[in-house]
């Protein structure tokens, strides 16, 4: 029934909107605004109080600059004015938003400024320049991924659809938003959702969906306590909407159900009247239908009292033609066309056509001397309304079609401006390509001409190494040599001289044995003397620093004695340096010998500090400069450095080069060498 109709799509309607929640993220640019805004936002505070903190936090913002956080800001501005009711203010901000953002091309915050306006153009009844919005909003946010926004979108076209009786794409835009809140935390904008579809389906006479979408809404307030919770008494609004179903579907006992478990909730009459008046006048109907007039008329007189009080004009008009179809079946005839055509004066004062169409069918219905009139108007009013459905449905589309458009020509004009930097960026690149190439050949020469000088220094240090090799062998051998002469020959006449003298001891001569006794002292003296030395050139070998330190020293010393900065250094004489391999022993020469250069160029270091030592199965080095230092994260890196960190990388080792301006420098090597070390 068209008029029953018409009051349960404005319960929904009116539910869902006060329901809008603010979901514009809070970026606050200072701490008074973000304090204004969070006391604009508290809704345990008065209106008035609330718009007067939302008022200082828009004067601040307007001095502010055009930054991301200001315009932000400005969007939360925005929706509080819209949710305040303060529809001018909320205008005046959102297009501020919408031309701060297009200036510097915030395509997020200007499909907010256009979802803000799309919602004020609602409130004002323009559907038509609401939905325009709403669809730019929706061209902007969908490649921003922005998902929640966009699908917050969809949901408030879906209003617009609603209203204008586009009821199939209604349905759509919900099933669009809802497929981006999966899993999401925004309940209140899924449960709208669900509501407006079961609305268009019931509209569109798909029964049995309204009553599965109608239901998910149900569970969805039995779930979440911010909804359930809720002074609008989501619960008993969407129990209406299902009762409504079942009127329809002709089943009025299980309508009768839903309705009372709409009004059982606590304090619905004074937080609702709305809902409840609407519950008591369709169980009243229900009830009328079942012939049960028990309670009846009483149940439709405290309806109708409740809108008439509440200024609720299009439930005034469905409770008086609901007391009408009462007082014919009562065959009060009297009655019935005093309520009927008080329904009719009032539909026509709100120009409201579904309620002005159901007072005309039920004047035709009790007035039978005028019924051929008031069929005649209602055939003219409906198809006027199809007219209008459809001139809408146009509309909408014919919107669609130009936004389109006009978004098309706009990305062909931004097509040829993206051609055009193409075609300098790409010139320009052009040049700067062969510039590099030409400067990176040079490079490359003087790289080669490097490496090259690079691996002579390594063969000359080979053969160096080579040769200090073939002369410690030689060394090896003459002091092996020496030992044994002193040990087998020196060595072993003193020892017979010993025994001879030491057998003149058996002379009885008090004399004689105490010269013999101080002589043999003496040959053992020597012996010993001998033997030590004998040992000490045996052990040489292993007490003296192989050739490689021997070069490292001698850099060492070269940079004391020719360079400014004084130079302190440590060798762990533990390192068995006859296991290192030479190409390991080479690079460690080579780094250091870099390192040197470097500091020496660059650092105005005045103390050098080297330590070579050992830890456990690694060998460190470690160099280390008080001079200037630099930033290791920015400094781009010379050939130095990118030797030294090829050599590490070539040894299988670790580097680290600590810096900072005016605190010096310390590389930082380690080499895995196992146990050999």
């Amino acid at each position: 029934m068209k008029r029953i109709r018409m009051i349960f799509f404005i319960i929904l309607a009116v539910g869902c909107k006060q329901a809008k929640e603010i979901d514009a993220n809070e970026s606050p640019s200072s701490d008074s605004v973000y304090h204004y805004l969070t006391s604009a936002k508290r809704k345990d505070l008065s209106a008035t109080v609330r718009i007067e903190n939302t008022n200082k936090a828009f004067r601040i913002l307007t001095a502010k600059e055009n930054t991301k956080s200001t315009r932000n800001d400005l969007n939360t501005v925005a929706q509080l004015y819209y949710d305040l009711r303060q529809e001018s203010k909320a205008i005046e901000v959102a297009t501020k938003v919408v031309e701060s953002s297009i200036s510097v091309k915030d395509s997020l915050n200007i499909a907010r400024g256009y979802n803000t306006l799309g919602n004020q153009f609602i409130d004002k009844g323009a559907n038509d320049s609401a939905y325009y919005f709403f669809l730019k909003a929706e061209k902007l946010f969908s490649p921003t991924r922005d998902s929640i926004y966009l699908a917050k979108n969809y949901i408030d076209k879906a209003f617009v659809q609603l209203y204008e009786s586009d009821y199939s794409g209604c349905e759509l835009s919900c099933i669009q938003a809802l497929s981006f809140y999966k899993s999401s935390s925004y309940v209140q904008n899924q449960y709208n959702a669900f509501n407006l579809i079961g609305i268009s389906s019931n509209e569109l006479k798909n029964f049995d969906n309204a009553l599965i979408y109608h239901r998910k809404a149900l569970d969805f307030v039995n779930r979440y306590p911010e909804i359930s919770q809720s002074k609008v008494h989501y619960r008993s609004s969407t129990y209406n909407n299902i009762g409504y179903v079942y009127q329809n579907l002709n089943n009025h006992r299980e309508a009768i159900k839903n309705f009372n478990l709409g009004l059982a909730e606590r304090n619905l009459l004074k937080d609702n009247p709305l809902v409840y008046a609407a519950l008591t006048d369709n169980l009243a109907y229900s009830k009328f239908k079942l012939k049960e007039y028990q309670d009846l008329p009483r149940l439709f007189f405290e309806a109708l009292k409740i809108r008439e009080v509440n200024k609720l004009y299009s439930g005034v008009v469905a409770s008086k033609l609901h007391l009408s179809e009462f007082y014919v079946a009562k065959s009060d005839s009297l009655s019935a066309q005093k309520m009927a055509y008080e329904a009719f004066l009032l539909a026509k004062k709100s120009r409201i056509s579904g309620d002005l169409l159901g007072s005309l069918k039920q004047l035709s219905a009790v007035e039978q001397k005028n019924a051929s009139l008031y069929s005649k108007e209602y055939i003219r009013i409906s198809d006027s309304i199809q007219n209008e459905e459809r001139k809408a449905k146009d509309k909408f589309a014919r919107i669609a079609f130009e936004t389109d458009e006009i978004i098309s020509q706009k990305d062909k004009l931004a097509e040829q401006n993206r051609n055009l930097v193409y075609f300098f960026i790409g010139t320009l690149l052009i040049g700067v390509l062969l510039f590099v190439i030409r400067n990176q050949r040079a490079k490359n020469r003087e790289l080669l001409l490097v490496q090259a000088q690079q691996k002579a220094n390594e063969e000359i240090y080979s053969l160096m190494i080579s040769q200090q090799r073939t002369i410690e062998e030689s060394r090896e051998k003459e002091k092996k040599r020496i030992a044994q002469e002193l040990h087998d020959g020196v060595l072993g006449r003193l020892f017979g001289a010993r025994l001879n003298l030491d057998s003149l001891n058996k002379l009885a001569d008090d004399d004689a044995i105490e010269s013999r006794f101080n002589y043999l002292n003496e040959l053992k003296n020597i012996e010993q003397d001998i033997r030590e030395i004998s040992h000490d050139l045996n052990r040489e070998k292993h007490a003296l620093i192989n050739n490689f330190l021997a070069i490292v020293n001698n850099l060492l010393e070269e940079q004391k004695s020719s360079h400014s900065p004084g130079i302190e250094w440590t060798i762990d004489e533990k390192i068995k340096w006859d296991n290192i391999d030479n190409a390991l022993k080479i690079n460690i020469f080579r780094i250091l010998q870099e390192s040197l250069q470097n500091i020496n160029k660059y650092a105005n270091a005045e103390n050098i500090f080297v330590k070579i030592g050992k830890n456990y199965e690694k060998m460190e080095l470690e160099i280390t400069d008080d001079g200037i230092g630099f930033d290791v994260s920015i400094k781009k890196k010379g050939i130095g450095l990118q030797n030294i960190e090829s050599r590490v990388k070539e040894s299988g080792g670790d580097l680290m080069i600590k810096s900072k301006k005016g605190k010096g420098t310390k590389i930082f090597i380690d080499f895995t060498l196992g146990q050999n070390l």
